[in-house]
């Protein structure tokens, strides 16, 4: 499940109440939620679907929000690789012992991504398959420089660019690879709209239905930003904001 180098393979929260999100998010995404052994002063809770983890969450008071986690075969290296191109490293590298080693950066224009290396004894159960409800469907960057976002990304983990799609005013909307060569590719990137104070990247999860999760988000306290909206491949999506203000994203083929 974390062999593919250069494609986002993890996602974690960080939330000021771990309770109140992980009840927000098993009801409007179906995740379980099960906290990890050993986390004693770090408690450390995975969203799953059954017994496979696709998601993490951990308490970080005064901070709410997503980041991604990509594969790479050297962390250190592309550390340094990261640097030289501009990014910034806020975490050092770190080893979670028979899981992983993994670094927090930024890219240039100041989005956060998570960098992390397998250790050959970490648990890769297969996942179900997109658009499984609980599966992540796609990955969009909001950021300053569409051209340099895009670069950074390109040399650093060899992404491509399948083509742009005009959204008049609001600029161009980039679709890349990450290099499985999907038809519909892996995600987006575009300027940032005024609204959104920061680069950043935000994480579509499927779900059953967009029209019964716009309920549940209701009811659970969180709000709708933007949509239901169709979008090119007839999917429906929605842009949302959990109880603790972290940004989210839903995407289903079924309104």
């Amino acid at each position: 499940m974390f062999t593919a180098k250069g494609k986002f393979a993890w996602y974690e929260l960080m939330t000021s109440d771990t309770d109140s999100a992980g009840k927000f998010y098993s009801d409007v995404v179906g995740w379980t939620t099960h906290e990890m052994p050993g986390g004693e002063g770090h408690p450390y809770t995975t969203f799953n679907i059954g017994d496979v983890g696709m998601a993490g969450m951990l308490k970080l008071s005064g901070h709410t929000g997503w980041i991604g986690y990509i594969v790479v075969d050297d962390v250190d290296a592309h550390i340094e690789k990261a640097v030289e191109a501009g990014g910034k490293l806020w975490k050092p590298a770190t080893d979670v012992p028979g899981m992983l080693r993994f670094a927090v950066m930024s890219d240039p224009q100041g989005a956060a991504i998570a960098l992390f290396t397998p250790d050959p004894a970490m648990p890769s159960p297969q996942r179900p398959a997109p658009p499984t409800p609980g599966t992540i469907g796609w990955h969009e960057l909001y950021t300053t420089d569409l051209e340099a976002g895009f670069d950074f990304y390109k040399e650093l983990f060899g992404w491509s660019r399948l083509n742009d799609m005009d959204m008049g005013p609001m600029g161009l909307y980039r679709i890349f690879d990450e290099g499985d060569h999907k038809e519909m590719g892996d995600g987006g990137m575009m300027t940032k709209p005024p609204h959104i104070p920061v680069s950043c990247w935000n994480f579509y999860f499927n779900v059953d239905s967009i029209g019964a999760a716009v309920e549940r988000i209701k009811a659970g306290g969180g709000k709708v930003l933007n949509g239901p909206m169709e979008v090119p491949g007839g999917a429906w999506i929605i842009n949302g904001q959990d109880p603790q203000s972290a940004m989210f994203s839903l995407v289903s083929n079924k309104k």
